[in-house]
């Protein structure tokens, strides 16, 4: 196989100029290319006069070391291609099938990797199968009736099925895991185009039929899925897991159990912790979702161009009051801000973006990096008290609606009486509070010394009219579950935390991948 980097084309570029471009490198008629296909599509826009998609191609010829030596470019190479092995499997005899607990990323590719090697895993899942979560979720944010074990963070797919669907991570992976992820994603019904685009994504519209296809595939491999099938106890003998328990009235025999619980199972950690699974509280971050008009985005991004690309996105990080972290965190080009609550009398949010990313506003959540030390409690929960001290006072502050604020208000520490240039794109009821009273001292100053630095590379970005939503309080898991070099838990055999839940993962791309790393290690213990 030939690769080639660095091949630049204009963004009006065609299919035909792309292939006429590969044929001038490898200086051989374009019927010589017997295939090829797209490593990497990316979008460089440093300089605004002249932005223009760089690739990266692979293909094949009847002679590719031949043709490598003659182009004698740096940028053009022979390259073996190695695909990724699933381990061979172990030597221990499994007595039951393993147990998934989340079907989300993590749960869900650890399932599809043990499924194709011939486990048979069952997974449970405390939330409802896709169809029937779609519809509490329509008529949560339609009528405001949570139903705590089916929402936008617990259910089929995950928090992550209510979002972006964004693929990318930041993970360095040698071992093909990631792109694995992105052929299994577009086998059941994602774009092709993911498995090249530099920033892909499919949107909560596509993954509400690409996350079942999986599953429905996962079956038909073996496994099973039990939903509304909450993980409530463990039965541990002798340093061993020997069972466990769901929605505190059955028990089933268990050998080895993966915990893919997600960020938000407050109820399942504190579970894992009367057992002793040894477990700490770690660093993340809190802030409020921004909205901006997509148009004035993409106008600063891409200047004259933007109305012949995609709407464009942005990642930006400052350095707010006494050095914390304040960056921008689920961009959701043409998205919607949500109510992603789960826990009665708490309120939380999130961004979501159809596949299309069509909407009038740009959204993303600005947040501040807090630590251990910002927790009044002491011990491995302490950042989730944390985290719901932040969402009880968002829920009062709006009576269980969204709580906003324009962002000229909010630094004159004043609510809004209405919404000036960019009115605001939400799914769930909103209404004007005091946001300002949510965050005091080093937390409110580094999100205003975050706004400023970010308007100084997007001009506007802190405009008066834009809106501000809260909070934005699970950005990622405020626990990690600790786990030894053979991804088990630190004191007890066969319980293999993984995915963003535990601490490992951040977003979908990296817990699909950690899932996968159990799958493995799983496999690499006992035999199917």
């Amino acid at each position: 196989m030939i690769q080639m980097q660095q091949i630049k084309l204009p963004v009006t570029h065609t299919r035909e100029d792309l292939e006429t471009k590969i044929s001038d490198i490898l200086k051989i008629p374009k019927e010589q290319i017997l295939s090829y296909r797209i490593a990497r599509q990316s979008l460089d826009a440093r300089k605004k006069q002249n932005i223009h998609y760089v690739y990266t191609i692979e293909a094949n010829t009847a002679r590719d070391k031949k043709v490598v030596n003659r182009v004698h470019k740096d940028s053009v190479r022979y390259l073996e291609d190695r695909p990724y092995q699933f381990p061979a499997p172990g030597k221990k005899k499994l007595s039951v099938p393993p147990v998934i607990a989340g079907s989300g990323p993590a749960g869900l590719f650890c399932a599809y990797m043990l499924s194709k090697a011939g486990y048979a895993p069952v997974v449970i899942e405390r939330g409802k199968s896709m169809k029937r979560r779609k519809e509490d979720v329509r008529r949560f944010w339609k009528e405001g009736v949570l139903d705590t074990e089916s929402n936008v963070q617990f259910g089929e797919g995950g928090a992550g099925t209510f979002s972006d669907g964004k693929l990318n991570t930041l993970v360095k992976d040698t071992s093909g895991r990631s792109r694995k992820v992105l052929e299994i994603f577009a086998a059941h019904g994602a774009p092709d185009s993911i498995c090249y685009e530099a920033k892909p994504h499919i949107g909560t519209d596509l993954l509400e039929t690409v996350i079942p296809a999986i599953r429905q595939e996962i079956i038909s491999m073996g496994g099973t899925f039990l939903f509304e099938s909450c993980l409530t106890d463990l039965k541990i003998s002798h340093g061993k897991l020997k069972g466990l328990e769901i929605n505190h009235s059955t028990w089933m025999d268990a050998q080895v159990l993966t915990l893919a619980i997600g960020h938000s199972a407050r109820d399942t950690f504190q579970m894992l912790l009367e057992h002793g699974i040894p477990m700490e509280a770690k660093a993340f971050a809190v802030g409020l979702r921004v909205e901006h008009l997509q148009e004035m985005i993409s106008r600063a991004q891409h200047k004259e161009a933007f109305f012949l690309l995609p709407p464009a996105s942005y990642k930006l990080t400052a350095r707010g009051l006494c050095g914390r972290g304040v960056y921008s965190f689920c961009m959701c080009p043409g998205g919607y801000v949500v109510n992603a609550s789960s826990e009665e009398k708490r309120l939380a949010i999130n961004g979501m973006s159809f596949h299309n990313r069509d909407g009038s506003n740009a959204n993303s959540a600005i947040i501040v990096s807090v630590t251990p030390k910002d927790f009044k409690e002491e011990g491995p929960l302490s950042g989730v008290a944390y985290q719901r001290r932040l969402e009880e006072t968002a829920f009062q502050m709006a009576d269980g609606a969204i709580p906003q604020q324009l962002y000229g208000d909010f630094v004159q520490k004043k609510i809004s009486s209405s919404y000036g240039e960019v009115s605001s794109a939400v799914f769930g009821k909103a209404q004007p509070a005091p946001l300002h009273k949510l965050f005091e001292g080093e937390l409110y100053e580094s999100f205003l010394c975050g706004m400023e630095r970010f308007a100084e590379k997007i001009p506007g970005f802190d405009s008066s009219s834009a809106v501000l939503s809260g909070v934005e309080s699970r950005t990622s898991s405020p626990v990690r579950i600790r786990r030894n070099a053979e991804f088990q838990s630190e004191a007890f055999e066969g319980i293999y935390p993984c995915g963003e839940g535990a601490g490992y993962a951040g977003g979908i791309m990296s817990a699909a991948m950690d899932g996968i790393k159990a799958a493995e290690a799983i496999a690499s213990c006992y035999m199917p």
